[in-house]
């Protein structure tokens, strides 16, 4: 394991949009609609239950988080939910994931939440493990419902 990295946590910006979209993109798998990922990155950047954070390495920007908050009936409470979670593979085994994690992880609970949640696919082991190595536990098993797209 490479060393823990110089890293700088900071809140998102518009202007981040790019790099973000690569990061969501090589994270899918898959080539994301530029122009709808931008409309959401921007209404989401407004919305004050969704954060996205970037972990900077001097000027470069080499991860990203976004966690999405809601009030939940059967938590009693607020819960908040790391969504998407990426480093860059030149930066990764650093612990920069770890630090993105630890950012959200203490304005939940500076902000009294009840829960930091994640969801991954569970094809994904090794994020699997990097969750549980960060504190998580899996506690629940999530299932899916595909929707069509498009043409609605």
């Amino acid at each position: 394991m490479q060393p823990t990295a110089s890293v700088s946590i900071r809140p998102a910006t518009l202007d981040d949009c790019p790099v973000v979209y690569r990061f969501l993109c090589d994270l899918e798998e898959t080539t994301l609609d530029p122009v709808a990922f931008q409309a959401v990155f921007g209404r989401n950047l407004a919305n004050p239950s969704v954060w996205y954070r970037v972990a900077e390495s001097g000027a470069e920007v080499v991860g990203f988080v976004s966690c999405h908050t809601q009030w939940l009936l059967h938590h009693t409470g607020q819960v908040a939910e790391i969504q998407e979670l990426y480093v860059r593979p030149d930066y990764r085994n650093r612990r920069i994931g770890h630090q993105l994690v630890a950012d959200v992880a203490q304005i939940a609970r500076q902000e009294g939440f009840i829960n930091l949640e994640v969801t991954t696919n569970a094809r994904r082991t090794d994020t699997i493990r990097f969750y549980e190595q960060a504190g998580f536990r899996a506690s629940h098993r999530k299932l899916v419902m595909e929707l069509a797209q498009g043409d609605q």
